[in-house]
Formats: structure tokens, sequence, C-alpha cells
């Protein structure tokens, strides 16, 4: 198990932890395929990319209970096996980090821990991870899914217990994520938020609920700044 990153302090963050889908990396259309090959096996027809990333973010069995109610079919009792076993072969087929993301992670490593929150199920993210080569940022045991110890986003649990591994209060911790559930995560834990605006679930984001403490990134590299 790999030890704990120096902190070496940027401004006040000393944690820097990452949401993936939609902010780490664009999965935008695996995720699709994997939804609209489900309804196919089903009888119904595909659902726009677009239609689909919006329902991303708040778990699979969620994001499956979406896709149905927006397709009008009626949900079989297996859907969300199915729908896992459907992604797991596409897991890699098109996702990859945004633009300059992997760049950016070699410099935030050398300031500051880095961790991962993410909805998704623990081991598509680590292979998620390990295949694009972003696993060798982040220690074994700061890596958190969906399906591990702690509730799901928006639900604060693992990002405090990040916090708590790294020895790092709250308040000099950083959350990076795209949508309304890693609002909502950093508000429950009171912790900073940085929103990534090119992540595919900032769309629709209510604005009137930014803050005046709210970071708002349009590239990955402009979390360097903060």
């Amino acid at each position: 198990m790999r030890a704990l990153r120096s902190k070496v302090v940027t401004g006040n963050f000393q944690l820097i932890v990452f949401d993936l889908d939609g902010t780490l990396v664009d999965s935008r259309r695996d995720l699709a395929d994997a939804a609209n090959a489900l309804l196919e096996s089903c009888g119904g027809g595909p659902l726009p990319e677009e239609h689909i990333g919006r329902m991303v973010g708040d778990g699979a069995a969620t994001l499956v209970a979406r896709v149905f109610e927006a397709s009008g079919l009626e949900r079989p009792a297996d859907a969300l096996e199915r729908y896992l076993a459907f992604y797991d072969q596409r897991l890699l087929n098109h996702t990859r980090p945004y633009p300059g993301m992997a760049e950016v992670l070699d410099v935030l490593g050398m300031r500051a821990t880095l961790a991962v929150l993410t909805n998704k199920p623990l081991a598509p993210a680590r292979r998620i991870l390990a295949g694009l080569d972003l696993a060798r940022h982040f220690a074994e045991n700061a890596v958190l899914g969906g399906d591990g110890p702690f509730p799901r986003k928006p639900d604060p649990a693992g990002l405090r217990h990040l916090s708590a591994r790294a020895n790092v209060p709250v308040e000099s911790t950083l959350l990076v994520g795209d949508s309304m559930i890693d609002w909502r995560t950093a508000r429950a834990a009171l912790t900073p938020l940085c929103l990534a605006r090119y992540g595919f679930g900032f769309e629709g984001f209510p604005r009137q609920e930014l803050g005046p403490t709210d970071h708002l990134i349009d590239t990955p590299a402009e979390l360097l700044a903060l």
C-alpha cells in the first residue's frame, strides 16, 4: 500500500478530492452506450448520449432507473446487473482523461494529497484509473466508490473520511466535481468546492446556488491557479 504523499500546501488546500465521471475522465459515451445496449436488449430504442449524460451522478442503480423511466419501458428485475455487465464490456472503449488532466495531476501531486470520491462502483473506477494511467496519482485507500463502506454522495461521510485519513482539516480540503451532487456533498462536509464547467454533469446546474467561495474552472489546467 502506498504511503501518503507529503503535504506541501498550495494556498489552503492540502487535500484535493476528485469526482471521476465528468471531472477526471470523459466517460459519457461509454456510459450511454451501455445504457442503450440495456434498453435495446429489452426491446427499446436508444436515448441520446447527451440525455443519458444528464442522468449520471447518483450511482448505477439510479441511472438504470432513469433510463427506463425516460424510455417508457418496464424495468426487469435484473436490469442493474445487466447494465453493469454491458458497461464492463465497454469501460474503456471511449473513456479518456480530459485534455491536460494527466499533466495537472503530476503537478498537483507534488503540492497536495490527491484522492478520488465517486458514486461509480469501486471495481470499474479502479479499472478506469489503471487503464488510463491515472491510478499512480492516488494511494490505494484514497479511492472510494459508491459501493464501499460509506453512503454515496451527497452524503458527506466519504469526503470526511478522506480528510481524516490524510490528517487534513475539512477547510483545507478541496472537492473537485462537475455536478449538483458534488456541490451538495461539499456543502454537507463544509469543504471548499471547485466545479468543472467542462464536465457533462454541469449542464443545467442552477447557477443561483453558487456561493462566493465556490471556484469554477473551464479546463483542468485552471486548477493549478488554486
